[in-house]
């Protein structure tokens, strides 16, 4: 099936693979409520054997696998690991998300930044991003907001949903994401292309707001 068909099928609540990169404090966080929304996911860490305790309660649907098995097992990805990490995992695992939809929560570091770092804050972090991750249908999303809040989002009432911030070049990889940033119990703010994410990264007044859409979108002065 086409990556266009995989939108098409998240749009209408299909069980989806997913594969998560860095099932840390956000990462896992979201991939539990994939989870629990119905989708198959792949859980990756460095600490495997205790990533594998954690997820049991999950049932079936959950897994666990090397950043690589991840990598293949998805059709749709969720990178959420240090940024340093990310132009050494782009190489390592071009082949296997080449074509797919990519979820990018990333961020540079505010304190003893690298030379990536003062790169990604000073160019864009999404456009970045992007070039360390070539070949995928690229999305900004879920890198500014807490993991705690989403959390709190998914078992909060319509009107306190959390507004996630979301952007990229790709308008049908955008819908796809905005219906799983939905599947998590938030409610997807899309703020235009590529480089609209830079109204949400680390310095912009989106990054970290933590607060519902309709607060969101005025903060972003995005339309509905």
């Amino acid at each position: 099936m086409s990556m266009t068909g995989k939108a098409i099928a998240i749009s209408t609540g299909q069980s989806l693979k997913i594969g998560v990169i860095g099932a840390g404090w956000l990462g896992g966080t979201v991939a539990k409520l994939w989870v629990k929304a119905g989708h198959q996911v792949m859980f990756s860490t460095r600490h495997l054997d205790e990533l594998q305790r954690e997820i049991a309660p999950l049932g079936a649907n959950a897994s666990v696998g090397t950043p690589a098995e991840a990598a293949a097992f998805g059709d749709i990805l969720l990178f959420a690991v240090p940024y340093d990490a990310l132009p050494q995992l782009g190489q390592q695992l071009a082949a296997a998300m080449k074509g797919k939809i990519v979820l990018d929560a990333c961020n540079p570091s505010g304190w003893q930044q690298s030379d990536l770092a003062r790169e990604a804050n000073q160019n864009g972090v999404a456009e970045t991003s992007q070039r360390l991750l070539p070949g995928t249908r690229y999305v900004r999303a879920f890198s500014a907001v807490d993991a705690t809040a989403i959390e709190a989002s998914a078992s909060a009432s319509a009107a306190n949903k959390l507004g996630v911030p979301i952007a990229s070049d790709d308008a049908e990889a955008l819908k796809a994401v905005a219906k799983l940033v939905e599947d998590v119990g938030s409610v997807p703010v899309i703020t235009g292309n590529l480089a609209s994410a830079r109204s949400f990264q680390r310095g912009g007044p989106g990054f970290r707001a933590n607060t519902n859409a309709p607060a969101l979108r005025a903060i972003l002065h995005v339309d509905v």
